[in-house]
This record gives structure tokens, sequence and C-alpha cells, in this order.
């Protein structure tokens, strides 16, 4: 298998879901602006976001796939496919009663989300209502990584990654069309998140069913749980759930403190957060996604030279593609922001808070999308304990930043802190890896490292300097709707001339496609 290749085309329908989803993104903050209603609703999707994290495609992945991995190869088909009903049940039904618990005990949610809405206020009661309607967005989420990791490992990569592309048209259409109709407006959008994960779900079925695997959920849940291959399940997923989801319980604890910073500044964060997420889904989620079956089959197989070429592989590449998007968005925050979001109801003011909160978060760009990486390498040989105990000295570690950046920088300080607590993570992540011998003993690591910062200085000052010539707030502010095109014209100029910049130094420094390519034994 070709890993680029397969990287390409992955990153291919990520970016069309980006790209839908920075559509999706625009509309809200025109719509809807950066206010007390939006931050309610930005509240409400983060609590069925995290669960989603934790019983889903997080969690459960890194726990799942290497298992079904082995089972496939070891056990045969059949004895897979009893192995997926019997996960499939168990998690269906557990995650059905979080659910439920969630939409019953909906203030005890909100209290600890957000404990800075005032209980009775419109700002609280819309938060509680939008809460109840999106929770079972995660059952259905749920079984999406069931079967996205099932796809994953018969190596359709393909039909999993187009599936948020559907849940963006969904939000779209719900804001188009919904939310004028609705009570507050913002409901429309909870309601399209609600129906976006029905479609997801249904979207994969039928490739489920054409490759034999479409799981049969029973209601002996008892009898799933004496499976040997469900307890394992279960036993990595609880202590994965710590290691995966560092970066979204500091979200979580971010969003309760910045529900006292003022009304917008959940929002701010999240519209930061949601451009930051462009890079790293693009990378972070791709690579991971193929490189996780790939470490696993590697492994099981006790080839571990093709475990450490593999992980070398996705290193470099991390290096190569996210350092630069991390300079990117640092010095065209202004310009990104303005010209995606400076609409309607989103006002200047909303673009200088917003950019100031995705430049904190472009410090930590790189650490957020190669921990992805690096955590593969772990779940791969079954290691769940180490990325746990490093993840909660993170989230200690980060929550003393907090303390320190928060009262100097306000909300971008609460970006930053997650950021540099994700490098730090990358960071023991890989100094353990390499002082197991999982990681190194590549050649000119130091010589490609050196040569893309010539790359990186170049790309910077192309980038910055070209980006001061524009004075983007005011080409927002003008009433003519040909400045705000004008503005959107300039910025991908921009960021083609920076790109072109950045290539053209690394190919003169001896950088070629080539170099890059590596095929994975099936």
């Amino acid at each position: 298998m070709n890993l680029l290749k397969t990287l390409v085309s992955i990153s291919g329908l990520t970016l069309l879901s980006r790209i839908a989803g920075l559509v999706r993104e625009t509309l809200t903050a025109r719509i809807f602006g950066a206010g007390a209603t939006t931050d309610a609703f930005f509240i409400a999707f983060r609590i069925p976001n995290l669960l989603r994290r934790l019983f889903a495609e997080g969690a459960f992945s890194q726990a799942f796939i290497p298992l079904l991995s082995q089972s496939k190869g070891r056990d045969g088909e059949d004895a897979t496919k009893l192995l997926i009903d019997r996960v499939a049940t168990v998690l269906f039904w557990v995650v059905s009663m979080v659910t439920i618990l969630g939409i019953v005990f909906v203030n005890g949610v909100l209290a600890f989300m957000a404990s800075g809405l005032v209980v009775g206020s419109a700002q609280y009661n819309d938060a509680a209502v939008m809460t109840q309607v999106m929770f079972p967005y995660i059952i259905f989420m749920a079984m999406c990584a069931l079967s996205g990791g099932v796809l994953n490992t018969w190596k359709n990569f393909s039909t999993p990654a187009f599936s948020p592309v559907l849940l963006n048209i969904v939000l779209i259409a719900s804001m188009m069309w919904l939310s004028p109709h609705m009570n507050p407006p913002i409901l429309g959008l909870a309601i399209g998140v609600f129906i976006g994960g029905v479609i997801q779900l249904a979207w994969q079925l039928p490739a489920m069913k054409r490759i034999g695997m479409l799981p049969r959920i029973s209601f002996d849940v008892r009898g799933a749980l004496r499976d040997e291959g469900v307890r394992r399940v279960l036993k990595q997923m609880v202590p994965a759930t710590l290691a995966v989801s560092v970066s979204q319980v500091s979200l979580i604890i971010n969003t309760n403190i910045a529900t006292h910073l003022g009304a917008g500044a959940v929002s701010w964060i999240t519209y930061a957060d949601r451009l930051m997420e462009f890079p790293s889904a693009m990378l972070g989620v791709a690579l991971g996604t193929i490189l996780l079956p790939s470490l696993s089959r590697a492994h099981s197989t006790g080839d571990e030279r093709e475990y450490k070429t593999i992980l070398n592989w996705g290193l470099r590449l991390t290096l190569l593609l996210a350092l630069p998007a991390a300079v990117g968005l640092g010095c065209m925050s202004t310009a990104l922001t303005s010209s995606l979001f400076h609409y309607g109801h989103f006002s200047a003011n909303d673009v200088m808070k917003t950019s100031q909160a995705l430049t904190a978060y472009s410090f930590g760009l790189i650490g957020l999308i190669a921990v992805k990486i690096l955590a593969s390498a772990y779940y791969a040989k079954q290691d769940i304990k180490t990325p746990v105990k490093i993840a909660v000295f993170v989230l200690l570690m980060t929550q003393v930043m907090n303390y320190i950046f928060v009262p100097i920088l306000g909300h971008a300080g609460l970006s930053l802190s997650i950021g540099l607590g994700a490098c730090l993570n990358a960071g023991i992540l890989s100094i353990l890896l390499a002082r197991r011998g999982d990681l190194g003993g590549s050649a000119g690591w130091a010589t490609f490292f050196a040569k893309l910062c010539v790359a990186l200085c170049v790309l910077a000052g192309v980038s910055y300097g070209l980006s001061q010539q524009v004075d983007w707030i005011g080409l927002g502010q003008a009433g003519d709707f040909a400045p705000k095109i004008q503005r959107l014209v300039w910025l991908f100029g921009i960021i083609i001339v920076s790109a072109m910049a950045y290539f053209a130094v690394l190919f003169a420094l001896g950088f070629r496609l080539r170099d890059f390519k590596l095929v994975a034994k099936s």
C-alpha cells in the first residue's frame, strides 16, 4: 500500500470537509456573530463533542483497531465478525445510557462545563435545551467510529473520511432553512447536528455491508461482555480514554474558565480552534488514520524495521507540512480571521479577539498534530499506560500555564496553554520512543531540520510582509460587497505566493517528492 498516495487521498477528502466546515463557520459568524447566544451553542456542542472523542473516535479507535487488525490476520473473518458484533453491542448500549443520563441531568452537565453561566438566564436555558438536543449525536458517532475502524482495517479510507462533509452540508442547510423558523434561531443549528449524525452513520453502513461486516446489535450485553476480545478492548479503552482526550479535557476546562471572561470569549476561542483544526485534521487525523493500522500490522508480524520506517516517515512528513501551517496561521491570523468571518454580526472587535486566540494556537499546532502520530506508535504495540501517564502530567501542567497566561493574555492565554501543553506531550512521547529504540535510526535528521528552518524563515517573511500591506478589517467594514471579494482574493493570493516560496526553497535545497514516498507491506 502506497502510504503517500493514501495520505493524499484522505487529505483531499478532509480538505473538502474542512472547506465545507469553513463555509459553515463563516455563515455561523455572519448570522449569529460571537455573543452570548453563540457562546451557548458552542458550550452545548462541546459536551457531545468531548464524549464523541472519549467513547468514539479517540479512545475507542485506539483500543479497537490494533485488536481488530490482529483478529483479522490471526483468527479469520468469521471470528472477526463475531468480535465486531459483540463490541458494537456493548458500545451502543453504554453510549445510549450515557446519552440518557446526560439529557436527564443536563443541569449537572452545565455546572461542570460552564459554571460561569447564570442559572435561569436566557443563555443558560438556551445551552440546556441545545445540549439535550445534541446529546444523541454521540450514539451515531460511536457507531461511525466502529464502522470507520473496520473499514480502515479493510483499507477503505475514503468512505469514513467523506462522512464529515455530509455533517457540514447538513449544518449549512439547517442554518439557511431551519434556523429562521426556530426560537432562538441557533436552535436550528443544534437540530442540524442531530440530523448530521444520522446521515453520517447511514453513509457508512452500505460499505460495511459490502465487506460482510455490518454489525448486529443484540440485547445480550452480558454475553458480549464475556467475550475475551471485548474485554481486551475495554481494558485498553479505559486508559486510552485519558491518553487521547487530554486536549479535549483541557478544552472543557478552558470553556469553563472562558465563561467567566465575559460574553464572546467562548466563541472567539472556538472560531480560532476551527481554523487551527483545518491543518490539524488534514495532516494529523489523516496520518493517524493510515499509520495506526500500518504500525499495528508491522508490530503484529514482528517486523520492527518496517515499524520504525513507517513512524519516521510520518514524523518527517508532519514537520514538512505542519510547521509551515503553524507559521502561516501565526503570521496571517488577522488576514484569515477577517476574510473568513468578518461579515454580518461578526464585528471588528470579534476579528481582533479571534485572531489573538489563533496566533496563540499557532505556537502549539505542531504539538497537536505530532501527538496523534506519536501516540499511534504506542497504541500499535498496545501500550496505553505510558501515554496515559504523560497525558495526566500534561493536563496538570496545562492548568499551571492557564494560571500564568490567562491573567496576562485573557482568552488567548487559554489557547496558548493548550498548544504548549500539546508540544510538551509530543516532546515527552518522542523522547521515550527514542530511548526504546523505536524512533530515530534514520540518517539526515539534523540536515533535514536545518534546511526546513531556512524555508520556514522565507515563508514567515513573505506571508507576514505581504499580509501587512492590506487593511483587512477596513475592507470588511466597507459597505459594498466588492471590497470583501477583493479581500478574499488578496488572502488566497498571499497563501499561494507564500506556499510557492516555501516549496521553491525546499526544492532548491534538494527536497524531492520521491523522497517521501513509502510503500507499506500489506
